[in-house]
C-alpha cells in the first residue's frame, strides 16, 4: 500500500553528519523532488526515502542515527526499510580506497543515494567510476599563438634529439672491443635489435659484455657477427606485471559484507536476500487487511501532527 504524501516535511537541519569522507553521497540524478516521487514505495519505505532525500551530502546514514530522527519507526524497522530501498534501486553502500593514506590501506564508506530507482547495471557503472549522466568537462580554450618576434626566422627548426641508448651502446662497442668496431651505418641498422635488448631489462654494460665475450682471433665482418649475436643471445621478454587499479567495492546494505556488484544484486548478499524474503512472507501472512489499514491510518494521523523536535 502506497503512502499519498511521502515527502512530508521532516526536520533534517539538525541531523548529524558522518565523519569527514563518510555518509550520504548523492548520485547523478536529473529527477526533481516532487510530492509523488516515492509514491511507488510502501508507506514505511516512502517515509524513510523522503527523509533521506532531503539530507545533505555527508549526513550519517546508519540505521541507528536515522531511527533517532524518525518519529514513527524504530531502528529495526528503519534497517529493513533501507534494505528494501536498496533492493528497489535507490541506494547502495560502497567502500572506497582512500587516496594518499600514510597508514597503509584505508577505506571510506559512502551510502550513495539516487532519487530515481536504478538497476544493478547502473550502480555497477557508478562503482567503476563511470557516472551515468555526468557531463564531460568542457574543453579548455586554447591560448592564442603569440606572433614571432620581429626579425626572428619564420620557421625555427627544433633541436635534433641525441642518439638513442641502443645506438650509443653500439657506437661504444668498438672502444670496448676493437674487433667489433661498427660504422655509423652499421649502428643505425642494428639499433632496433639493441633496443629490444634494453627493452627486455638488459643495461648497456650487459649488452656490450654479451656481444664481446668469446670472440674468435679474427673478425672479418663485425656487423654480421654483432647482428648474429644480437639475435641468438636475445634475452627473454619480461612478463608483464599484472598491475590492476584497486577497484572499489560494494557492501551489502544489511550486513556490510563487501563484494562486486554482480555478487550483490539489489545491494544485498544472498543470505540477507533470503532472510528478507522469508521475513516479508511471514509478515504478510500474519497481518490481515484490517490491521494494515488501521496502521496506515495511524501513520497518516501522526504525519499530519507537528513534527517533534
Amino acid at each position: 500500500m502506497a503512502y499519498d504524501d511521502s515527502n512530508v516535511a521532516l526536520p533534517t537541519a539538525a541531523h548529524p553528519l558522518a565523519n569527514p569522507g563518510y555518509g550520504k553521497r548523492s548520485a547523478s540524478d536529473p529527477l526533481p523532488a516532487r510530492a509523488v516521487t516515492f509514491r511507488h514505495l510502501p508507506a514505511r519505505e516512502a517515509y524513510v526515502a523522503g527523509f533521506i532525500d532531503r539530507l545533505p551530502d555527508g549526513a550519517a546514514m546508519d540505521a541507528k542515527t536515522l531511527a533517532k530522527a524518525l518519529p514513527l519507526y524504530g531502528q529495526q524497522a528503519v534497517r529493513t526499510a533501507l534494505n528494501n530501498l536498496s533492493a528497489t534501486g535507490h541506494l547502495r553502500r560502497v567502500r572506497l580506497r582512500a587516496e594518499g593514506s600514510d597508514t597503509g590501506t584505508r577505506w571510506v564508506f559512502h551510502t550513495y543515494w539516487s532519487r530515481t530507482a536504478r538497476d544493478n547495471e547502473w550502480w555497477a557503472r557508478l562503482l567503476d567510476g563511470d557516472v551515468p549522466g555526468a557531463e564531460p568537462d568542457p574543453v579548455a580554450p586554447r591560448a592564442p599563438r603569440e606572433p614571432a618576434p620581429k626579425g626572428a626566422p619564420s620557421d625555427v627548426r627544433p633541436k635534433k634529439a641525441g642518439p638513442s641508448p641502443a645506438y650509443t651502446a653500439l657506437a661504444q662497442l668498438g672502444r670496448t672491443e676493437p674487433r667489433l668496431t661498427l660504422s655509423a651505418a652499421d649502428c643505425a641498422a642494428l639499433e632496433g635489435l639493441a633496443a629490444d635488448w634494453l627493452a627486455r631489462g638488459s643495461d648497456t654494460t650487459q649488452l656490450l659484455r654479451s656481444l664481446a665475450a668469446g670472440l674468435p682471433e679474427q673478425v672479418h665482418s663485425p656487423r654480421a657477427l654483432v647482428q648474429r649475436r644480437l639475435r641468438d643471445k636475445m634475452p627473454p621478454e619480461l612478463p608483464t606485471p599484472d598491475v590492476r587499479t584497486p577497484r572499489n567495492l560494494m557492501e551489502c546494505t544489511d550486513c556490510g559484507v563487501p563484494g562486486r556488484p554482480e555478487a550483490l544484486p539489489g545491494g544485498l548478499c544472498r543470505t540477507c536476500r533470503d532472510a528478507g524474503a522469508g521475513a516479508a512472507t511471514a509478515s504478510h501472512a500474519a497481518l490481515s487487511a484490517d490491521v494494515v489499514r488501521h496502521r496506515v491510518d495511524q501513520l497518516r494521523i501522526a504525519l499530519r501532527e507537528p513534527c517533534r523536535t
